[in-house]
């Protein structure tokens, strides 16, 4: 089973499961690499369980950065703090960065900051993001992913210079809006 910090393709047809800290001890402990696993999603809302309805989905992405109109960082009760150097490097140093929020009138933003450029863009920390947002009138906020998985696509175009020397990677989710 593999246990670093590095990418992992996805086979064809299948899936890859990711785990840390904690996590990541129970799930070396529970399975190993091959075994067919039964996963089952549970959406919890202020300690509730919800029931998931065919036009919800979960999204993977963490801290939440605004709520109810204040920055409203807490990334090590999120589980995103399993380490104070990985914290440190992801959280606290400026970095790419995908971001998302909504307005008070439910009006949807969605931000990509490059990173990793000084001639471009150096990136933002977790507080400078919920700046940025609450700036833009994100009333609530959430980091969705950063580094060299930021990236942003307009009408089929790139819009953004993803900090990876070879330009865009490839990832395993996404947010799609179609009209």
């Amino acid at each position: 089973m593999k246990t670093t910090n590095t990418s992992t393709p996805i086979p064809e047809n299948g899936t890859v499961l990711v785990a840390t800290g904690d996590d990541l001890n129970w799930l070396k402990a529970n399975a190993t690499l091959g075994q067919k696993l039964n996963v089952e999603k549970q959406l919890y809302i202020n300690g509730k369980n919800v029931s998931l309805t065919p036009s919800m989905s979960i999204v993977n992405g963490s801290p939440q950065l605004v709520k109810n109109g204040k920055i409203s960082i807490d990334a090590k009760q999120e589980g995103f703090d399993y380490s104070t150097e990985f914290y440190y490097d992801f959280g606290l140093t400026r970095q790419p960065r995908t971001l998302a929020g909504i307005k008070a009138n439910g009006d949807l933003i969605f931000v990509t900051v490059d990173g990793r450029s000084p001639e471009n863009s150096i990136g933002v920390s977790f507080h400078e993001s919920a700046e940025l947002l609450k700036s833009l009138g994100a009333v609530s906020a959430i980091n969705l992913d950063g580094g060299g998985s930021s990236t942003m696509v307009i009408n089929g175009k790139l819009v953004n210079q993803p900090s990876d020397s070879t330009g865009e990677r490839p990832i395993g989710d996404g947010i799609f809006i179609t009209k």
